[in-house]
C-alpha cells in the first residue's frame, strides 16, 4: 500500500491479509490440494486447488492478480487455475491407494527441506516420515543440518543416498547421522529399499516425504548415471 504513493500507475495488492485488494482467507491445506475464499475487491468466491501450501496461495494470488490486470474475466482465471497441476518434483503429490499421502519435492538444502516439511505440518495428522540424502561432490556442511531438520520436523526419518557421485556413500551418511547423534535414524544406502521401506511402514494417514531429487530421472554413482525416479 505505501508503494502506491509512489508511482502513477494503477496498483493491484495481493496477499493474505483482508486489506489487500486480491485476498485468500480461510485457507485450509489437505494432502491433496489446497481450498480458501479469494476475495477481489469484496467478491467472495471459494477456489479449490491442486496445489498443496500456503506457498502456492501466494503464487496462485500473484498470477490471478497478473491475469485479472490484463483484462481477463474473473471467473476465466480461477477455472484455469485450478486445473494446474504444478510441476513435477516440486511438491508434487503421488497417488496412493492406500490411504498415505505420498510427496517427491526436490528439497536437497536445509532451507529447501525445512519448507518441505513445515508446509507438510500444516495438513498431518499422523507420522510424517522423511526420506533424504545428500549429495555427493557437493557442500558437506548442509549434510548435518539436513539431518537435524529432519530428525526435528518429521517423526519417521530415514537416510539415504541421493547422487553420491564419486564420493563413498557411506561416508555422506556418516556425515549426516553425525550431525544427530542423539537420534536413532534408520539408515539405508540403497535409495530404493529407503522408499520401500518408508512406503511398507507407512499407516494410512500418514505422510511419506521423498525429498531431494524431485523431478530427476536418474541417480549418479560414481561417474554414472542410472536410472532412477522417485515417482
Amino acid at each position: 500500500r505505501e508503494f502506491e504513493q509512489y508511482t502513477a500507475a494503477h496498483v493491484l495488492t495481493f496477499g493474505l491479509k483482508p486489506d489487500a485488494m486480491i485476498n485468500a482467507q480461510n485457507v485450509e491445506i489437505k494432502s491433496h490440494g489446497t481450498e480458501f475464499d479469494l476475495s477481489v475487491f469484496g467478491h467472495v468466491t471459494h477456489v479449490t486447488m491442486q496445489l498443496i501450501g500456503q506457498f502456492n496461495v501466494y503464487n496462485m494470488l500473484a498470477a490471478f492478480a497478473a491475469a485479472y490486470a490484463s483484462g481477463i474475466p474473473e471467473d476465466q482465471i480461477i477455472k484455469s487455475l485450478e486445473k494446474v497441476t504444478g510441476v513435477k518434483g516440486r511438491f508434487q503429490s503421488v497417488p496412493s491407494h492406500t490411504g498415505v499421502s505420498v510427496i517427491v519435492d526436490y528439497s536437497h538444502t536445509p532451507d529447501g527441506l525445512l519448507n518441505a516439511l513445515e508446509t507438510i505440518q500444516d495438513f498431518a495428522t499422523k507420522d510424517i516420515y522423511c526420506v533424504v540424502g545428500c549429495g555427493g561432490d557437493r557442500d558437506k556442511t548442509k549434510r548435518p543440518k539436513m539431518a537435524k531438520i529432519a530428525v526435528e520436523h518429521s517423526t519417521k526419518p530415514i537416510f539415504t543416498s541421493d547422487n553420491p557421485r564419486t564420493e563413498d556413500p557411506t561416508m555422506i551418511l556418516n556425515d549426516m547421522v553425525a550431525g544427530v547423534p542423539n537420534a536413532d535414524v534408520p539408515v539405508y544406502e540403497d535409495r530404493h529399499v529407503a522408499i520401500a521401506k518408508a512406503i511398507e511402514a507407512a499407516q494410512p494417514g500418514d505422510v511419506v516425504l521423498i525429498a531431494g531429487k524431485g523431478h530427476e530421472d536418474y541417480q549418479i554413482i560414481g561417474r554414472t548415471k542410472h536410472h532412477f525416479d522417485d515417482n
